[in-house]
């Protein structure tokens, strides 16, 4: 468990649109649905023998940096456009999904937009792969037959603690945010880390 968590609790582009989800409590629950399952599966796989597949598939890992550093840089335009412009539509009091992101669609589109920009966070991050499959693949893998399993079950628990508290636990800092001006500064600094783990994917 503290194996996962030295490699999940970082600033990073993905624990960054998790924190701003929850500020916004908009789809929380989905969010940490999707991120600590993705680790989870990941972590499994990892365990289970996937690292070295990893390690022989360069073209197919180079194609999803990429890609992510596409998404990165489409999501931190969207960021430094919200801090440009004051967010008046977004609300910290808990309001409809769809008052949230600002958008005239129904509730279930909105929860599905959130849902795939979770998912592309998480799966278009090469890191996550490096991360969990290779690293935590290759520590679990040498725990044995039985202690592999257990040391996936403790970074997947990493995992799922994180997540949910980072999630839920924003919305305490929440009265602090009722200013327009505070969620311009949040949007720059998201937008610039953003930028930042572009820049660094790109470097690799």
């Amino acid at each position: 468990m503290l194996t996962g968590f030295s490699l999940i609790v970082a600033i990073g582009a993905q624990n960054a649109f998790v924190l701003r989800q929850g500020l916004a409590r908009q789809w929380v629950g989905t969010v940490v649905a999707i991120c600590a399952g993705s680790d989870l599966a990941l972590i499994v796989a990892g365990v289970g023998g996937f690292g070295g597949l990893l390690t022989r598939t360069a073209p197919a890992l180079a194609a999803v940096r990429w890609l992510g550093i596409a998404f990165l840089l489409w999501f931190a335009a969207g960021s430094l456009r919200r801090a440009w412009r004051a967010p008046s539509s977004l609300r910290v009091d808990g309001g409809s999904p769809a008052q949230v992101t600002g958008s005239a669609g129904s509730a279930g589109s909105a929860r599905a937009a959130v849902a795939a920009r979770t998912a592309a966070f998480t799966w278009l991050n090469p890191h996550v792969y490096l991360d969990t499959v290779l690293i935590l693949g290759t520590v679990g893998g040498n725990e044995g037959t039985t202690g592999r399993w257990c040391f996936a079950a403790g970074a997947g628990l990493a995992s799922c603690l994180w997540f949910t508290g980072l999630g839920y636990g924003a919305r305490l800092a929440s009265g602090a945010l009722a200013s327009p001006m505070t969620w311009r500064a949040l949007d720059l600094a998201i937008g610039l880390t953003m930028l930042y783990v572009a820049y660094r994917l790109a470097s690799l």
